[in-house]
C-alpha cells in the first residue's frame, strides 16, 4: 500500500525554482520512494552503492557529466567533495531541476550545501508518515490552529494507543510488518550503522545505554550532566552523541520560547524522539495495550503530538516555529506554535476525558502574556471536538 506524500507537490515545485533541491529525514522516511515518485524521468544513482561511490570519489567530473537530463543523487553526503562540482555545473548552465539530492544526515549534507551551494538549493525535510498520510485525508491548517472550532470528521483510523505504539515509519503500514519487529532491524541496521560512519564509536554498548537513557527522559529539559554521569561518558561525549541523533532526525531538541516577557525563563532545551513508535521501543514497550497504563504515556503522546504539528510544517516546506513555554516557578506550556494568526499555546494531554485541570497552564500563560482572550488549543486522547474555557478542544487524530 503506497502512501500520497504531501510534500510531492512541494518538492515539484521547488524544482521549478531551484537548479539544486535537497531533500534530508531519517532513514526509511520515504525519501527514495517519494522523489522517483516525483521525478520519474530523473536519473537515479545511490551512493550507498559502493561502485557509484568509487566512481563518483575516482573521477567526479565523469561521474557528473554522465548525466544529460535531472538526477536523483541518493545519500549525497557521502562524498562531499561531488558539492563543488555541482556548482561549477549549475554556475555554468543556471537551469532549474538539475539536481535533486537526498541524504540522511542532516548535518552533513547541510555542511556541504552552505560551503558549496548556498543561494542555489532548496532545502526540504520529509519526516516519517503523518497522521494525516497514514488515513489519507486532509491535514490540519496551522493557521487556523486554536482559533476555530474544526468542522466535525468522522474518524475511522486507528485507536490511539495502536496509533502511537506503530509510529510513522512507511514500511510498517505499506508491508504490513508488526512494528517491533521492524524497529529491532532498524535499530541494528541503520541506528548503530550511522553512528559508526559519523562517530567511529568503538563502544556501541555504551552508545545503546545512552540512547535508552534518553528514551527515558523525552519530554524532560535535558540535562548532559546527569546523562553523561548516568551513561559512563563525558559530558563532551554526550553532546556530540545528542548531535549526532538530532541530526539524525532521532531526537529534536526543542527550545524555550521566551520572546518579550520579563520573566526569567528556564533556557534549557526538552529532548524528545521524532517517532513515537521508535520510542515505544526503545523503552521495550512490546504491546499497545501496555500503553492504557504505562508510566510513559503522557511523554510518549507529547512525542507523538509534537511530531504530527512538525509534518504539517516540513511537509509544506517550513521550517517548524515550535516551542515550549515554562518560567521559574515551574509553569509550563507543552508548546507554543507560530503561525500567520500569531503566537498558539497548546497543552498536550493523553485522557480521553477533558477536565477543568487541563487549562491551568493555558490560562496562566495567557494572563502572564496580557492575552487572557487569546486563541490556545488543547490536544486530547479523546475523540470530540467543542471549545471549552476559550480554548479549542481537539482529538489527536484531527491534526
Amino acid at each position: 500500500m503506497k502512501l500520497e506524500r504531501k510534500l510531492k507537490e512541494v518538492l515539484q515545485a521547488r524544482a521549478t525554482q531551484y537548479p539544486v533541491v535537497t531533500l534530508t529525514g531519517p532513514r526509511q522516511s520515504g525519501k527514495t520512494t517519494l522523489t522517483k515518485l516525483a521525478f520519474p524521468d530523473f536519473s537515479y544513482v545511490s551512493l550507498e552503492d559502493p561502485d557509484n561511490l568509487e566512481y563518483a570519489r575516482r573521477d567526479p567530473r565523469e561521474f557528473l557529466n554522465q548525466f544529460t537530463k535531472g538526477v536523483i543523487l541518493d545519500e549525497a553526503q557521502r562524498e562531499p567533495d561531488l558539492f563543488s562540482y555541482i556548482q561549477g555545473i549549475v554556475d555554468a548552465n543556471d537551469q532549474a531541476g538539475q539536481f535533486i539530492l537526498t541524504g540522511s544526515h542532516n548535518f552533513l549534507l547541510l555542511k556541504s550545501i552552505k560551503q558549496s551551494l548556498a543561494g542555489r538549493a532548496a532545502i526540504l525535510h520529509l519526516l516519517p508518515l503523518s497522521n494525516s498520510e497514514i488515513n489519507q485525508r486532509k491535514p490540519s491548517d496551522l493557521t487556523n490552529l486554536g482559533v476555530n472550532k474544526p468542522d466535525p470528521v468522522n474518524f475511522n483510523g486507528p485507536d490511539l494507543l495502536d496509533a502511537m505504539f506503530t509510529g510513522g515509519y512507511p514500511r510498517i503500514h505499506d508491508k504490513g510488518i508488526p512494528p517491533q519487529i521492524w524497529l529491532t532491524d532498524y535499530y541494528r541496521t541503520y541506528l548503530e550503522r550511522d553512528v559508526l560512519d559519523v562517530l567511529a564509536i568503538q563502544d556501541m554498548e555504551a552508545f545503546g545505554r545512552f540512547i535508552r537513557l534518553c528514551a527515558g527522559r523525552n519530554g524532560q529539559l535535558l540535562n548532559l550532566s546527569s546523562l553523561a554521569a548516568d551513561c559512563g561518558i563525558t559530558h563532551t561525549t554526550a553532546r556530540s552523541w545528542i548531535s549526532i541523533l538530532e541530526g539524525s532526525f532521532v531526537l529534536k531538541l526543542l527550545r524555550p520560547h521566551y520572546k518579550n516577557y520579563s520573566k526569567r525563563m528556564i533556557k534549557s532545551p526538552k529532548l524528545y524522539f521524532l517517532d513515537s513508535g521508535l520510542l515505544c521501543y526503545l523503552l521495550q514497550i512490546r504491546t499497545s495495550e501496555e500503553l492504557r497504563n504505562h508510566s510513559s504515556r503522557g511523554a510518549i503522546f507529547e512525542t507523538f503530538v509534537l511530531s504530527e504539528l512538525m509534518k504539517i510544517f516540513t511537509n509544506q516546506g517550513l521550517t517548524p516555529d515550535i516551542w515550549f513555554w515554562r518560567d521559574a516557578k515551574g509553569h509550563e506550556v507543552d508548546l507554543i506554535v507560530e503561525t500567520e494568526n500569531g503566537i498558539i499555546p497548546i497543552e498536550i494531554k493523553s485522557g480521553r476525558t477533558v477536565v477543568k485541570d487541563f487549562f491551568k497552564g493555558l490560562n496562566y500563560y495567557r494572563k502572564t502574556a496580557k492575552n487572557e482572550d487569546g486563541h490556545a488549543a488543547l490536544i486530547y486522547g479523546g475523540n470530540e471536538t467543542r471549545v471549552q474555557q476559550g480554548t479549542v478542544v481537539l482529538p489527536w487524530w484531527a491534526l
